[in-house]
């Protein structure tokens, strides 16, 4: 049986997190366009609406973006800058590359801070139409700071790379 660490990128198989985080953010867009599809329907045929799908669809999107970042964080196809780091040797490049990690960190510790201290003050909140606590919009924030504090520590371990070429859009 062979090992799937040595199988090539495509085919390697997926963290169950990663998996299940995916699969959220597919439930997450379908609920997203169902509610204001039926909206938009609803406005124009019926001259009515359901208010608390605005709701719904407002909580998905907060969701989705702070799920959807942590994954992209993890892949490594969030946006990147090298055009730096691509033109400088190796020693500079560990050391932009610490320095970058010490900002993340610093922002994230930063973020990690004042979503604590929003989901808190949210516990006491209510939403407009549907009365959930307001604390689950704001505990996407935490979730997402922990999740990119998860990369971080990942991206430390392995240290300082090398850019890959080809995998970036070169611009010239």
């Amino acid at each position: 049986m062979s090992d799937p660490s040595h199988a090539p990128a495509g085919t390697r198989r997926k963290p169950l997190v990663q998996r299940l985080a995916e699969h959220f953010m597919v439930l997450a867009l379908t609920g997203m366009v169902a509610a204001v599809f039926v909206n938009v329907v609803l406005r124009y045929v019926f001259n009515t609406s359901i208010v608390s799908y605005e709701e719904i669809s407002r909580l998905l999107f907060v969701w989705l973006v702070a799920v959807g970042s942590i994954v992209a964080a993890w892949e490594g196809s969030h946006l990147g800058f090298d055009m730096l780091t691509s033109r400088v040797g190796s020693k500079a490049r560990a050391v932009l590359f610490w320095a970058t990690q010490a900002l993340v960190l610093l922002c994230m510790g930063l973020l990690l801070w004042g979503s604590w201290d929003q989901v808190v003050a949210g516990l006491d909140s209510r939403s407009t139409v549907l009365g959930y606590p307001l604390a689950l919009g704001a505990a996407a924030t935490l979730v997402l700071a922990v999740g990119l504090l998860a990369v971080l520590v990942r991206d430390a371990r392995r240290g300082p790379q090398a850019p890959v070429h080809g995998d970036a859009l070169d611009i010239e």
